[in-house]
């Protein structure tokens, strides 16, 4: 039944490719090969935003976890994109444009649910008009950027500064009025309230418009007594579905599914490109938001480490225990952990090595020695325990 989508991509003359209802790729032609360097039995199988790694031209992911292409093909909508970036496979990007065909529910049940939509990929981008009455997509995680029917909205040529920073603190306090004396505080702390009012008016006035001219209703924004308030049904913001995917991905390492709970971990890594606004370093407004997901990050990647390990890939926890380190040297608990995988991988000396620097790190930091539990599984190693007597010695 795939055989009539597979001669359309075929003999097609641009780059194509089919996916089905999981979002793998299940045909890849000759001109795909072409443009981004992989061959048919390279593509074929795998996740198609694995293969694109679409990045629209203001950086933001089009491929992601609840990508909107994605959501769009499944509800029989075709998509497209007039300019966006693929990863080549050497890793150079190219630029592309974006067509596509979305199976109805009939001719899925015909391919038996085998092709969900076929994507035309173009060589060079194209001048389309702006589609109309579309959900804003916000990326918070690793700056700011918003989009639009697959389009970059490009906030950096907005002539009111001010209407960002609106826009940025309405999503922190997303379906929750706030009330106008915290936004006058927030944007002109030193005005006084009636300039400050007068001055707030204008600026949402220019965030509606601009809005607007992007395809964005006017209610986005509720106008509720003396306060405004972003509705959550009006936008998709990226620090959701993280939530999203760390939260299903811990139900099912409880239920002992690790290879299903590392799919939905890695997802979620996937869409943390940095930290909460992290343009906003001085703003106290986010800082508490941003506090609270860089620590559900780390907590991802500790997550990460463990299911890696139940799997026996001690290789791969070693490698995710390191990366979280990056981000915050001084996590003991992470040390520990570290150093019972190593073990386990084979590599004593290292673990050995590993106490060292953890030893290190806390002294330079906080003038303070590691815990007794660090101590003793350090010892443990020492004696020359192996992997069984050292798990889970230092993570009690």
């Amino acid at each position: 039944m795939i055989t009539h989508a597979a001669d359309l991509i075929e003999f097609a003359s641009d780059a194509a490719l089919a996916v089905d209802v999981d979002g793998k790729i299940v045909a890849w032609n000759a001109p795909a090969q072409r443009l981004l360097g992989y061959t048919p039995s390279e593509a074929i199988g795998r996740c198609c935003g694995d293969v694109l790694q679409a990045t629209l031209p203001g950086g933001e992911p089009l491929c992601h976890p609840d990508c909107d292409i994605l959501r769009s093909f499944r509800n029989c909508i075709p998509y497209g994109v007039p300019s966006c970036r693929l990863r080549h496979r050497s890793g150079k990007w190219v630029m592309t444009s974006i067509a596509s065909v979305a199976m109805s529910e009939r001719a899925r049940r015909l391919y038996a649910n085998k092709v969900m939509a076929v994507v035309f990929i173009r060589d060079g981008a194209t001048a389309t008009p702006v589609p109309q009455h579309n959900t804003l997509q916000v990326f918070t995680l690793g700056g700011f950027g918003i989009v639009v029917g697959g389009h970059s909205v490009d906030i950096g040529k907005w002539k009111r500064k001010h209407a960002v920073t609106l826009l940025k603190y309405l999503i922190t306090q997303l379906d929750r009025p706030v009330h106008r004396e915290r936004l006058i505080d927030c944007l002109w702390p030193d005005v006084d309230e009636k300039q400050g009012w007068g001055r707030l008016k204008v600026t949402m006035y220019y965030l509606r418009r601009e809005l607007r001219a992007n395809g964005i209703s006017d209610d986005a924004v509720k106008t509720i007594d003396n306060a405004y308030l972003l509705r959550r049904d009006a936008i998709w913001v990226d620090t959701h579905v993280f939530e999203r995917f760390v939260s299903e991905g811990q139900e099912l390492q409880q239920q002992g599914q690790w290879n299903d709970a590392l799919r939905h971990y890695n997802e979620a890594q996937h869409l943390y490109q940095g930290d909460y606004l992290e343009e906003e370093t001085f703003s106290d407004w986010c800082a508490e938001e941003r506090e609270r997901l860089h620590e559900l990050y780390l907590e991802l990647l500790a997550r990460t480490a463990e299911c890696h390990a139940e799997l026996d890939q001690y290789a791969e926890a070693v490698h995710i225990c390191r990366k979280a380190l990056v981000f915050d040297p001084c996590r003991e608990n992470l040390h520990c952990a570290l150093m019972e995988y190593l073990v386990k991988d084979g590599r004593p000396d290292s673990a050995l090595a590993q106490y060292r620097h953890c030893q290190e790190v806390l002294a330079r930091e906080f003038g303070a020695e590691p815990l007794h539990e660090t101590q003793r599984l350090y010892q443990q190693i020492l004696n020359g325990g192996d992997s069984a007597q050292v798990s889970g010695q230092g993570r009690n």
